[in-house]
């Protein structure tokens, strides 16, 4: 199947299958289920056909950058798939006594674009990179049940990081495919919490895009803002080469490299900018959940054009305010807050900026009346784009 763990790839590595296999499972998931991993890169494939949507997982994939008569055909391959689309931003709680909350996640593999012409092969909660945002209440009791979609070809599982348990949920959520698990937990920590699949190899899914973000709001609720958004960061490895058009899947020796084809917010270059971008008015006080799936990079996110009234660091109970840039590790997340006092369109960035290249940025689109005396243009300058 389409991005699996290529065993061949790490045997001529000097690792035999054996050692492969034991190699991870010392990561924490039973033998049977690595081996069922393992197994399903042998397996046929189906031939691609063109879809509207966001196809199954499973399809032939393109490894080198094809030219010529090559790339036209690449390109065909591509034609039918979109962007994945955004994950909502689930609704405030409010201040609420605890009560039970049942969750319900499908993992799903799916094929879909990174970038103009370029698919690839998406491990994903419920069809979105990032996964669905699940929100609750501190004390709250979570039952989470997880399903494995039957089509999908690997085993999967959750790890929840506002999770007090074994393994944060993941040692008894593995389900294969067709299989489903329950488990309970009480929600004991306010934040924001990273959730993603911790099958190995843990990399590969999670930067194949099996993440998300689990708020849990603290008893008395959280502070009233006109809008809230949902962003989450992510670094991509391709078995091929960044922009050339092609369905590609993971690339093992990229992400143990730490060298990206990709980082980007919401699963693909582009994901919140055009008439994905977020959109607020001049007046409105904004907040973001914002999270680092990672799997390898520090994000130092910031608002071009703006400064932070308040920032949650490290997405708990201890608020800075006035905050120009704030630094998210993998498997991260914060809460940023911020009024809007002119109109125009705020890009969003890992201040890294060499990964805007790799599509790291997204556009906050702010409509109403200027006022000059927040800022004002007296001598323009040559107008040439800047990313800014």
């Amino acid at each position: 199947m389409a991005a699996i763990l290529n065993v061949a790839e790490l045997s001529s590595k000097g690792l035999s299958r054996r050692q492969v296999l034991q190699r991870l499972a010392a990561l924490g998931i039973a033998l049977p289920a690595v081996a069922s991993t393992v197994a399903a890169c042998n397996e046929q494939q189906p031939t691609v056909t063109a879809q509207t949507q966001p196809t199954m997982a499973g399809m032939a994939h393109t490894q080198t950058a094809p030219s010529g008569a090559g790339q036209a055909a690449a390109t065909t391959a591509v034609s039918g798939l979109s962007r994945l689309p955004l994950p909502a931003v689930a609704p405030p709680v409010g201040k609420r006594e605890p009560q039970l909350v049942r969750v319900e996640l499908e993992t799903r593999e799916v094929q879909a674009l990174i970038d103009d012409n370029v698919g690839f092969t998406f491990f994903t909660f419920n069809g979105t990179v990032p996964g669905p945002m699940i929100r609750v209440r501190q004390g709250d009791t979570v039952e989470l049940t997880i399903k494995n979609h039957p089509a999908n070809k690997t085993p999967h599982n959750i790890d929840l990081h506002a999770v007090t348990g074994p393994g944060g949920g993941a040692k008894y959520s593995v389900v294969l495919p067709g299989q489903s698990a329950t488990f309970r937990f009480k929600a004991l920590h306010p934040g924001v919490f990273v959730y993603h699949c911790a099958v190995p190899p843990v990399p590969m899914h999670i930067s194949s895009g099996m993440y998300g973000l689990i708020v849990v709001e603290p008893p008395e609720g959280l502070p009233p803002v006109d809008r809230e958004f949902y962003v989450m960061q992510g670094d991509f490895y391709l078995n091929g080469t960044r922009g050339q058009p092609g369905l590609y899947t993971f690339s093992l020796d990229k992400c143990l490299a730490e060298q990206p084809d990709y980082v980007v917010f919401n699963g693909s270059v582009g994901s919140l900018s055009g008439d994905r971008a977020l959109q607020a008015k001049v007046g409105e006080t904004v907040r973001i959940f914002f999270g680092n799936g990672g799997v390898n990079l520090t994000s130092s996110f910031h608002i071009i054009g703006e400064v932070f009234d308040r920032v949650a660091l490290e997405a708990g109970t201890i608020w800075s305010e006035h905050v120009q840039t704030t630094t998210v590790p993998p498997g991260g997340a914060t809460i940023v807050e911020l009024r809007l006092d002119y109109p125009g369109d705020y890009v969003l960035v890992d201040h890294a900026l060499g990964r805007m290249m790799k599509g790291a940025m997204g556009v906050l689109h702010v409509e109403g009346p200027a006022d000059s005396e927040i800022f004002q243009v007296v001598t323009p300058g040559t107008n040439l784009p800047s990313g800014h």
